[in-house]
């Protein structure tokens, strides 16, 4: 049978967003998930439980090469290349104080998540954008209120926040390792339920949601 390239793609990261991106993947095998193949995670391999793993490194002039491929049965490895696609989109404007600011709208018009703070210069708040695309997928989630710690294994350089405000309402944020809130619910939920559906729904729409700029008339501070 010949060769079918289902998915390629190339693109540029630092060692932290490499990690991350591996980092999913060791977690969608180790709970025996589809594997996502491209950021988005429209395109996903159902690994059969055994495979090969073969890694090279070699030098080609002035570039150094570290491969890892895994192969698998083809009649024991399921392959989607039309996968559930993000059913939000990534909002960037500018407030009335002309601070850019970014905000994730479901589909269905509810707004899902936002940075909390605006930002001077607009590639700074593309960066906030892009760094809970890269974190919110494989963060852990634990209950400050009841001092609940993340895992040390596994994981990424964020980890969603879940507390109760002082209206009693639950709450989620998701906060990086350096401290800093990348994002939150902006709102409060009468259970903690309800606030973990909503940072479940930014775990799986955040990573392949388009970023958009609205017109002045949309993109106005609600």
């Amino acid at each position: 049978m010949p060769d079918d390239t289902i998915h390629e793609s190339k693109r540029s990261r630092t060692r932290q967003g490499l990690a991350t991106y591996l980092r999913r993947i060791a977690r969608a095998l180790g709970r025996g998930e589809p594997v996502p193949v491209d950021e988005a995670g429209t395109v996903t391999v159902d690994a059969a439980a055994t495979g090969d793993v073969e890694v090279e490194l070699e030098r080609d002039d002035e570039t150094v090469h570290l491969e890892v491929e895994m192969e698998w049965p083809d009649e024991e490895a399921a392959v989607d290349s039309d996968a559930a696609a993000s059913k939000a989109t990534f909002e960037l404007y500018a407030d009335s104080a002309d601070q850019y600011r970014w905000r994730l709208r479901h589909d269905n018009g509810n707004i899902i998540a936002d940075g909390g703070e605006g930002y001077a210069d607009k590639r700074d708040a593309r960066s906030g954008i892009e760094s809970v695309q890269r974190n919110a997928p494989g963060a852990h989630v634990v209950d400050v209120s009841r001092d609940e710690e993340a895992p040390d294994e596994g994981g990424s350089d964020a980890v969603f926040e879940l507390f109760r405000d002082k209206a009693d309402k639950y709450r989620w944020r998701l906060r990086h390792g350096n401290g800093n809130v990348i994002a939150d619910g902006g709102q409060g939920y009468a259970s903690k339920q309800k606030a973990k559906q909503g940072l479940r729904s930014v775990k799986s729409n955040a990573p392949g949601a388009a970023v958009e700029e609205p017109g002045d008339a949309e993109g106005s501070e609600e």
